[in-house]
């Protein structure tokens, strides 16, 4: 098992953690990752792109100008896709973009992309981080401690203050152990992790 240092939020050692070679020291699947990030994506979509065909812009009643004379190509309908004001040709419409990737596919995605953090020394592992009360100010300071600025912080439980802390910093991201995904691990320069949430991690995968 690969030992990692643990800090404490003041940013000092806190003795030293094992994490599981099956889960943080794998060799990454690029096809993996780039297959959940893509379908991570394509699931944001909102899809509600829409534009009228031209059976559906308005017009189209009579033949916009004569046949010959007046110097211009023939024309039948005002709503032809050439026209000005006509139609689009295959008109985007509303549609779901979302879709499914298998299980183990998207375990093994996220088991590459913990183990790139761990092998790029891109994850830092905490022994807890608490607050009393909701301080943006403080929240700062433990990243500045961690030497960190954007960095995706993986919580075990829903601590309001500590979410509402890192709230008001763009560079900073809360998650909780079971929402946590490629896309962000890969987005932010750094994954925090409290040791609780390690732990956690390590069971669901394991």
């Amino acid at each position: 098992m690969a030992k990692v240092t643990m800090l404490n939020m003041a940013g000092a050692e806190a003795g030293q953690i094992e994490l599981k070679d099956e889960i943080f020291a794998i060799t990454p699947n690029e096809y993996a990752v780039h297959a959940v990030v893509k379908n991570y994506l394509a699931n944001q979509r909102q899809g509600t792109q829409s534009a009228k065909t031209r059976g559906e812009v308005r017009g189209g009643g009579r033949k916009p100008f004569r046949q010959k004379g007046t110097g211009r190509h023939r024309q039948g309908s005002s709503t032809d896709p050439s026209q000005i004001g006509g139609g689009i040709v295959f008109a985007p419409k509303p549609r779901d973009y979302r879709y499914t990737l298998p299980k183990k596919l998207r375990r093994l995605a996220m088991k590459s992309a913990l183990s790139s953090k761990v092998a790029e020394k891109e994850i830092i592992v905490l022994d807890e981080l608490k607050f009393e009360a909701p301080k943006t100010k403080e929240f700062a300071k433990v990243m500045a401690n961690l030497n960190t600025k954007k960095a995706l912080v993986v919580l075990n439980e829903n601590d309001a203050n500590t979410v509402k802390s890192a709230k008001n910093i763009p560079t900073v991201k809360t998650a909780l152990t079971n929402t946590i995904n490629v896309y962000d691990i890969l987005k932010y320069d750094t994954v925090v992790v409290e040791k609780a949430a390690v732990a956690t991690i390590e069971e669901v995968y394991a």
